[in-house]
């Protein structure tokens, strides 16, 4: 079964061909980053529009990419939430318009469980029932997944998404957008044990808050910007440092009370060396299965999508043209 899937949650356009839910035949990503970059964010009414624009150049590409004819599609998948409304509106109609035309069945998913099955994708001997931490700009949560038709949250962010973290504490840096990527660089130079900051405690155990941690290097900034000119790399290893540990704690925190034996983690934050590193040994020590996707995989993408909706597919999951997005599913 090939899925043709469809990802415009954000300021991505991107247009994945999966076979059977495993085998990526085509994943293609165009990005507005540059553009946005220079406004320090990303701006929903130019993302909504370069979507627009390129939406149908991408779709082009990853047929022929995938060396199929669209008359072998069999499902047209497309991320119906969470996400910026107008760039969501642009891969719905999109989907709606080519599932019409081609005579073809529509399956809506959502963008944060389909972060998770990003690992089925590149991992073959994932079994399930799970714990999945999804990090990302716009999420961080953790689940219980006892397949993928049936997810629990186990705990959220309170606040800030990790991500969006990170992107706030390189501004306040002035180090620029996206900050994770640029916080990441600047630390390998650094000391992360120089300064010591803290996330905020949660009235939940398995919730996240890192709005506290954010402002904690405001005031550090401002208290002793004379003394770290060049020591800028210890403030970002340090921070770093603070929010992999709190992710890595509540993760494993998680599988305990699950008594889970396996950990799957996505989003954007995933593709950070260092939290690899720190989970993937800390997992090991106490016997759980930690597996993460590969980098390209990590960011959005359409394949994850086209392999989420073959497996509701199979299970029996069903939309039709009136399919809407939801904002906050």
């Amino acid at each position: 079964m090939i899925v043709l899937g469809i990802e415009t949650s954000c300021d991505e356009t991107g247009i994945g061909i999966v076979r059977d839910g495993k085998s990526v035949m085509a994943n293609l990503v165009v990005s507005s980053l540059k553009i946005h970059s220079k406004y320090g964010g990303v701006i929903p009414e130019i993302a909504s529009r370069l979507q627009l624009e390129s939406i149908g150049r991408v779709y082009s590409a990853a047929i022929k990419e995938a060396g199929i004819k669209t008359e072998d599609i069999d499902l047209i998948a497309v991320t119906k939430g969470p996400g910026l409304p107008g760039s969501l509106l642009v891969g719905v109609s999109f989907a709606k318009a080519l599932a019409l035309s081609l005579g073809k069945p529509i399956l809506g998913v959502n963008h944060v469980y389909s972060h998770i099955y990003a690992n089925i994708l590149c991992h073959r001997n994932i079994k399930l029932p799970s714990v999945a931490l999804v990090v990302s700009g716009g999420h961080t949560s953790l689940f219980y997944v006892k397949d993928f038709s049936d997810i629990r949250v186990l705990g959220q962010t309170r606040d800030d998404a990790c991500g969006e973290a990170f992107d706030k504490v390189a501004k306040i840096m002035g180090l620029g957008y996206p900050g994770g990527p640029l916080i990441e660089k600047l630390a390998r130079d650094g000391n992360k044990n120089k300064i010591k900051f803290a996330c905020s405690g949660t009235q939940e155990e398995l919730d996240f808050s890192f709005s506290g941690i954010k402002t904690a290097v405001w005031y550090y900034l401002k208290n002793n910007r004379q003394k770290i000119k060049s020591g800028n790399a210890s403030l970002a290893a340090s921070f770093q440092e603070s929010v992999i540990n709190v992710l890595i704690k509540k993760s494993l925190l998680a599988c305990r009370r699950k008594n889970a034996k396996r950990l799957l983690i996505g989003g954007g934050v995933a593709a950070n060396s260092c939290l690899r590193q720190k989970l993937l040994s800390s997992a090991r020590s106490e016997g759980i299965d930690c597996f993460f996707p590969t980098i390209s995989l990590c960011m959005d993408n359409a394949a994850m999508v086209s392999g989420l909706a073959y497996f509701l597919y199979k299970q029996g999951a069903r939309d039709s043209l009136y399919l809407n997005t939801e904002l906050n599913n």
